[in-house]
């Protein structure tokens, strides 16, 4: 007999996890379908840490979203019993004419939220680690700080199952069926039946919504660890998460919290990937070096020592804003999708955002994020985006 449900959620990572967790929370018959098991290192997931900030320098209408993100959050490390947000700040520096300086300007001038504008001097007391290029500003967000990534995954997964959901890995999702009356989801050992269906697949976007495949481009990121004996970047010693916006190229990292060390990454580039299944996780040279190089100019005390490296993918939007929105045609299909690798923090409101979707109660304003304000759908433009393939 077909299993059946009231809603199927495709794809368990941190969208996913949390949309199965507020439905099985509420009541309701879920299954949560993923070809791997929970907080597994294939997708855009995982590697220890994600940032979470309120003043987004991305635009303005997101900040209504992450403020009910760090509720839930919270609420989650209190239901977990685990630390899940670490509060260091975050520090964010780069020019007056760039894009996070004057964003993260206008998210605090809209919002009304509490930042700080460092003097050279107040940087350099209370930053000897960290190095302003001549002409740069630099902000600091008391309230930010990160998130631990693969803990918040389990803990919403184990909340799920403990609510009476079922997570079901190991099956692949081959394909989907809608219908007013219901959803058929068809993977590779079995069928599954129900009223309605949540996409949040991820890098796997484009193959299970293949009408939208064209406003999705797979980017192939590099995650590094550096060796690090200076307590300046050490997050006992008051080591803030950081951003550098230096031209058309920007660097985040994280504080050192375990033996690893100081953990960075350049969030602009990346080369596009075929096929997310097979994507390479061989060390890029050149991304390597260039991350080497901006540690030795910005953040001189940490060593090129590296200790750890992974990959994950950023699945790209036309514009790198969301998308989240029903099935063209089908209010029982709901879907997040081209998070552009600044989604994690918001997998809480999101997976919260879908479940209502679906259920029919009020969601917080997304219009912004809707499909339809990117036109048709057979329209071919993409991100400039590298696109040689792996």
């Amino acid at each position: 007999m077909m299993p059946s449900c009231d809603v199927v959620v495709a794809g368990c990572g941190a969208v996913g996890s949390a949309a199965l967790y507020h439905l099985a929370k509420t009541g309701f018959d879920v299954i949560g379908l993923d070809r791997f098991p929970p907080a597994h290192d294939r997708g855009s997931s995982h590697g220890e840490t994600r940032v979470i900030r309120q003043a987004y320098f991305e635009h303005p209408d997101y900040v209504p979203l992450l403020q009910r993100a760090y509720q839930l959050w919270e609420s989650l490390a209190a239901e977990s019993d685990e630390q899940l947000y670490h509060q260091t700040g975050v520090l964010q520096i780069g020019s007056e004419h760039g894009e996070i300086v004057p964003g993260v300007l206008e998210s605090a001038r809209v919002h009304g939220l509490p930042i700080h504008q460092l003097n050279s001097v107040e940087f350099a007391r209370d930053y000897p680690g960290f190095v302003l290029p001549d002409g740069y500003q630099a902000i600091l967000e008391e309230r930010g700080g990160y998130l631990r990534v693969e803990e918040s995954i389990r803990a919403y997964t184990r909340l799920a199952q403990s609510a009476g959901a079922k997570r079901i890995s190991g099956e692949t999702i081959l394909n989907w069926t809608a219908t007013e009356s219901g959803v058929t989801i068809k993977t590779d050992q079995q069928s599954y039946r129900a009223a309605a269906l949540i996409l949040a697949t991820g890098a796997w976007a484009a193959e299970l919504m293949p009408d939208l495949a064209n406003r999705f481009t797979v980017l192939r990121k590099h995650l590094y660890w550096y060796a690090n004996d200076n307590p300046d970047y050490r997050q006992d010693h008051g080591c803030p998460v950081f951003f550098y916006e230096l031209g058309d190229r920007c660097f985040y990292g994280f504080p050192q919290v375990d033996a690893n060390g100081v953990k960075v990454s350049e969030h602009t580039g990346g080369k596009s990937v075929a096929d997310p299944l097979t994507v390479s996780r061989a060390i890029d040279p050149q991304d390597r070096s260039g991350n080497e190089a901006f540690l030795a100019s910005h953040l001189p005390g940490v060593t090129d020592r590296m200790t750890r490296h992974e990959v994950c993918m950023y699945t790209m939007s036309p514009d790198g804003h969301f998308i989240v929105d029903q099935w063209p045609g089908f209010g029982n299909v709901v879907f997040a999708a081209g998070l552009s690798g600044h989604g994690f923090k918001f997998a809480s409101v999101l997976g919260e955002t879908l479940a209502r979707q679906v259920t029919g109660e009020q969601t917080l304003n997304i219009d912004f994020l809707r499909l339809d304000r990117l036109g048709g759908t057979t329209d071919n433009s993409l991100p400039a985006n590298d696109q040689n393939q792996d």
